[in-house]
């Protein structure tokens, strides 16, 4: 029987102790002597939120999978175990073994958002690694990073050995098989490194070398090593039926964050909105079969007992044998009173007929991501969403028993005037008022509920929006005023709710986004002094995070409020997603003339992602 690294002192002081203990239903046991590459998947966020994360549970399976390889798990301790885990100094372990990280051969980081960066500090910091990937030696594992945030990895690179550019099917059995290799024939760290970097996707940036011009942009990025590649390809798995996905996940003791089955029917998204990064990231659209979905949806309900079951995609709504699958769904999960989550739908007559069966209507609201206020801002942004739409998809929804709406906005979009700021409001209150053209009197249950939300823009790389400007702490707080100012003189004013997001932690995960290796130093500066859990506002100091700017000098503004050339270097330009530069920048020139772009299946855009020779590029278009 396994030792438990926590005593039972400690974890009856500790909140939800079911967080370190492993153990869970369909969690992977070892023989310790069948294995001879230890692997420890890491999400450095709490357990709740990383046991929630598809992308881990998918490679989890796929490396145990793998003869002779153990993949375990390890989150970031929460604000109550960590002070005690350094005063006893006690070594971060992965949850099924229980043994320290720092044994492992590999320690993978999920990185899925900035604001996680100095949680995987703390990962090191507690497993007892160095920090710095030129201070590890030969018995420390290799550190390596993937996700959406590798692909712009500089401001983290002296923090990891390795970085997986892509999808994680595709490459880890020939990494692993690269350490065997170089293991039996004793090489060192380095030359296995060096041999990593040659990998299709596979990103070691202690062999690259940046120079800076006088202005402080980047001058040349270049390998130091021969054989090096000089741009790294993503990697993208472009069968996505007949590949690694869970039927047995992972099932925790303790309630998370997503506490249901996730089925994944399809990757990418045809939309093409300018802001959005992971449309451009997982482009070309590939749908799983819907058998295989049907399949998988019955074998994962039964091998988890879960009560729920979702399906998760960039836009559910495009997937092209959605109603089949809804058929199947409907038919299997109201035998076993199993619920159906429908993320990502748009809200139109087919959506609102799925959802009136499979939600209770009463207590669930609707969601609608207009995402800008004015129709001339939705056009700069590429929603391809009318007003028209919206009030009608609203208008059925409330003749559907609908009572409440949740409306997403953006604040500090390219282009943006008070018009369109105004216009939040404008759209929210012309919702509270179809509701009340629509419903009669006697059939209503109290006032309409229209929650507005703003979130500020951040321009991510590899999106047409990387170019733009970001606005100041300053700015975005005065446009949440005029959007709130307008809201009180809304005829339906008591019907609207306004939130709005935090600006400083906007402003920091700009920087993060699109910063150079020179933010590295701040990052650690930051977690010296005590930041963790950024993205959980009880927990972010924006004041330490100033002081550190500070300190290293680094410029907030340079890295924010700056507006690029066309013609400048980024720091993630050595990285190919499979999207050109020139089809972004086309986009960057049609935001500006207000131009909308027809999305993948009415039309192709040659927007580059047809080189990976498969998925939407290569399937019969409607129009």
């Amino acid at each position: 029987m396994r030792k438990l690294a926590l005593s039972d002192e400690i974890l009856l002081k500790i909140d939800k102790p079911a967080r370190y203990i492993g153990g869970e239903v369909n969690s992977v046991m070892k023989d310790n002597e069948d294995v001879d590459i230890r692997f420890c998947m890491c999400f450095p966020d709490v357990y709740e939120i990383g046991m929630s994360h598809l992308g881990i549970q998918i490679l989890y399976d796929m490396l145990n999978r793998l003869e002779g390889v153990w993949c375990e798990r390890v989150y970031s301790p929460w604000m109550d175990l960590d002070p005690i885990m350094r005063k006893e100094r006690i070594p971060l372990f992965a949850l099924e073994s229980q043994e320290p990280i720092k044994s492992f051969d590999f320690i993978g980081i999920t990185l899925q958002y900035e604001m996680c960066y100095t949680n995987i500090l703390q990962v090191l910091d507690l497993g007892q690694i160095p920090l710095h990937a030129s201070e590890r030696s030969e018995e420390d594992p290799i550190i390596i990073g993937g996700g959406p945030c590798s692909y712009n990895p500089e401001p983290i690179a002296e923090f990891f050995d390795l970085f997986y550019i892509g999808e994680g099917e595709k490459q880890y059995e020939n990494l692993l098989k690269l350490y065997r290799k170089c293991r039996s024939e004793g090489a060192s760290r380095s030359e296995f490194l060096k041999q990593a970097g040659c990998l299709p996707g596979i990103y070691c940036p202690q062999f690259y070398e940046v120079t800076y011009k006088e202005d402080g942009t980047i001058g040349d990025f270049v390998p130091t090593v021969p054989g090096m590649p000089q741009t790294i390809l993503k990697e993208i798995e472009m069968d996505v039926t007949n590949t690694y996905y869970p039927k047995k996940p992972v099932v925790p003791f303790i309630k998370v964050t997503q506490d249901r089955v996730v089925l994944e029917i399809q990757r990418g998204c045809i939309r093409g909105c300018r802001f959005c990064q992971a449309g451009q990231l997982y482009r070309p659209v590939r749908e799983r079969d819907v058998e295989m979905l049907k399949e998988y949806a019955v074998d994962m309900l039964k091998n988890t007992g879960h009560e729920e079951i979702s399906l998760s995609s960039l836009s559910s709504s495009d997937y092209s044998h959605l109603p089949e699958l809804i058929d199947f769904l409907i038919d299997e999960c109201n035998k076993k009173k199993i619920n159906i989550s429908l993320p990502s739908l748009r809200i139109d007559a087919f959506s609102l007929d799925v959802m009136s069966k499979v939600q209770d209507v009463r207590k669930s609201s609707l969601t609608f991501a207009p995402e800008a206020g004015t129709q001339r801002l939705r056009n700069v942004i590429n929603k391809g969403l009318t007003e028209e739409v919206i009030l009608n998809g609203a208008r059925e929804a409330f003749r559907g028993g609908w009572s409440r709406v949740k409306l997403y906005f953006m604040l500090g979009l390219p282009t943006e005037t008070e018009q369109d700021m105004r216009g939040i409001a404008e759209l929210s209150n012309e919702i509270a008022k179809v509701y009340y053209d629509t419903v009669p009197k006697e059939e209503r249950k109290g006032k309409v509920q229209i929650v507005t939300s703003t979130s500020f823009f951040i321009p991510k790389p590899f999106t047409p929006f990387q170019w733009a400007r970001m606005c100041t702490k300053e700015e975005f707080i005065e446009k949440a005023y005029v959007v709130k100012s307008a809201i009180l003189e809304q005829l339906n004013q008591k019907s609207i709710k306004y939130n709005w997001h935090e600006a400083d932690v906007s402003v920091l995960e700009g920087v993060l986004a699109r910063g150079d290796r020179r933010v590295a130093g701040v990052i650690e500066r930051a977690y010296r002094k005590g930041c963790m859990f950024d993205s959980w506002s009880e927990y972010f100091h924006n004041d330490r995070w100033l002081d550190s700017f500070a300190e290293c000098g680094v410029d907030i503004d340079f890295y924010t409020t700056r507006e690029r050339g066309l013609d400048e270097v980024f720091p993630w330009d050595f990285i190919d997603c499979g999207v050109t530069k020139d089809f972004l920048k086309r986009e960057w020139k049609n935001a500006h003339e207000e131009s909308v772009t027809p999305n993948c299946k009415m039309n192709c855009q040659g927007c580059g992602a047809a080189r990976f020779g498969g998925g939407i590029c290569f399937e019969k278009r409607d129009g």
